[in-house]
């Protein structure tokens, strides 16, 4: 078996026309659907990005027990577990994480890797004195920073080496794959993971990629949303859209180069293909930029999923209503090569629904560490906040104590206890470091980071765009009790129950 595996990053389901996008032209995720299955009620599992990837990789929720880090000595690795069994695994990814304290154990599962450098704060090009005074001109004041060893510093100095569409990492990345399909798509039992950091911000493209969607804007270049409230003019939010359109759409034209290689080389005979993202971007909607800071809203919880697999090549251009989630692509990538999975593995095998799209499972429990819990059976969702998020008693647990860039720190790892193993550490004991929510950006925002923390339940058949909050005690029972039960399965610690209010005893 081959198999082809694409994953953007901040893919909004809603700006693709196989979703109903009527705003961004995406002709090449349509000519995907039309050849393959689409999944209408795919979730996300972890957040964010190295969170996400974690779930995606193990088969299993990352966060109830830790939050961005590294994959752990105990932790089943589906590309790993593949090469194992002798089905070459490849990644090309120009996501920079990868790279980083905090996801440096992932690309080296992969039997070969290929890093594509240069996209947003990779640490790249080097300009010990940059040109600030002229960088200064050319950028919103929202996002420009004369630092060098910011993020945003190092992007404008790697923007200042991408000119033409070649120069662009996802170009590259798509570039890197047709190489390696040139030198192996007549061998069989491989796998190929082309990965790219786009349409994550800052939304980037090359010239021509806004032309469909011009704005009244006039000012330097802002391209990058905060990750906070709706705050700017008018004429500055539709600058935001219209870059993430162009972005959008660049994604689009190299899934259209993936999708004429397949056509070209009959590849669709003979050869998986997946595509999904780890989690979606919010553009305003409920009041916000980004992600993460706010609820898991369904801009960024409910994710887009297609899936060829050439021995139900017949189910071309049908979709599927059953409820799945970022951790079943793990069984999934397996079953496509024949293996089954451990039995940590959490997730379930998606091949089964291109026959019959029957129910594999009654929930998707999702969320981001140190902020709310939340669950989804379809029909509803439900935000589960701590009443207070700047008490609340919460761990990690890990034996990889890495944050995103950097070690734990002193203060962290002196308190730090060795917990007995759980059950998913095959017999491993782990480190138990207390203090308060971690995230990337924890440092500039600590405890103010998360806003919006109100327990919440939305009816999704009255209320799609999850606007209006509804009091149902009967349906918010049900999804709660739904929660702890996913909460037991996936061995939750017991402060995870006590912070949302709960007894381990599901009392």
């Amino acid at each position: 078996m081959r198999t082809v595996f694409a994953l953007f990053d901040s893919l909004n389901r809603r700006s693709l026309e196989p979703y109903g996008s009527q705003t961004i032209k995406t002709p090449n995720f349509q000519r995907l659907a039309d050849r393959s299955v689409t999944f209408d009620n795919h979730y996300v599992g972890s957040l964010p990005c190295m969170p996400a990837r974690r779930d995606m990789q193990t088969g299993r929720l990352t966060f109830l027990h830790r939050s961005w880090g590294p994959l752990e000595p105990f932790d089943n690795s589906f590309p790993e577990l593949l090469d194992q069994a002798g089905t070459h695994s490849h990644l090309i990814s120009d996501h920079y994480h990868y790279w980083e304290d905090g996801g440096a154990t992932y690309h080296n599962r992969y039997t070969t890797y290929d890093f594509v450098r240069g996209q947003e704060g990779d640490t790249w090009k080097a300009m010990v004195e940059p040109p600030w005074d002229r960088l200064r001109k050319m950028y919103h004041p929202s996002r420009f920073q004369a630092d060098t060893r910011s993020v945003e510093g190092q992007h404008i100095i790697n923007r200042e080496h991408m000119k033409d569409a070649q120069d662009f990492p996802s170009v590259q990345c798509f570039d890197a794959g047709f190489a390696f399909l040139d030198a192996n798509r007549q061998a069989d039992n491989w796998f190929l993971q082309i990965e790219t950091f786009d349409p994550h911000e800052p939304f980037h493209a090359p010239e021509g990629y806004r032309d469909d969607y011009p704005t009244d804007y006039a000012g330097p270049i802002l391209d990058w949303p905060r990750y906070a409230r709706v705050t700017e003019a008018p004429e500055e939010c539709a600058e935001l859209r219209a870059n993430y359109a162009a972005i959008v759409a660049l994604c689009d034209a190299q899934l259209g180069r993936l999708l004429d290689y397949f056509d070209a080389h009959d590849l669709w005979a003979d050869t998986a293909l997946v595509v999904t993202t780890d989690h979606g971007f919010l553009l305003g909607e409920h009041d916000w930029w980004a992600k993460l800071r706010m609820p898991v809203y369904n801009e960024v919880a409910h994710i887009p999923l297609f899936v060829h697999h050439p021995a139900h090549a017949s189910k071309a251009g049908e979709r599927r209503s059953a409820l799945t989630q970022t951790i079943d692509l793990m069984p999934t990538m397996l079953d496509l090569h024949g293996l089954t999975p451990p039995d940590e593995v959490e997730g379930v095998s998606l091949l089964r629904l291109l026959d019959d799209d029957a129910p594999i499972r009654d929930h998707a429990l999702y969320g981001v560490w140190g902020s709310a819990t939340n669950i989804t059976d379809g029909r509803y969702t439900y935000f589960r906040f701590p009443d207070d998020m700047a008490g609340q008693d919460i761990y990690q647990y890990t034996l990889m104590p890495m944050h995103m860039a950097s070690f734990f720190t002193h203060e962290e790892l002196r308190g730090a206890q060795i917990n007995a193993p759980l059950s998913f550490t095959k017999d491993m004991p782990v480190l138990k470091i207390g203090g308060t929510a971690k995230l990337p950006m924890y440092g500039a925002l600590g405890l103010d980071f998360f806003e919006d923390t109100t327990t919440a339940l939305f009816d999704l058949a009255q209320d799609p765009n999850q606007l209006s909050p509804v009091t149902d005690p009967v349906a918010e029972a049900r999804l709660a009790a739904l929660m702890r039960d996913a909460m037991a399965q996936n061995d939750a610690p017991p402060e995870a129950y006590a912070r949302l209010g709960w007894g381990r005893d599901l009392s």
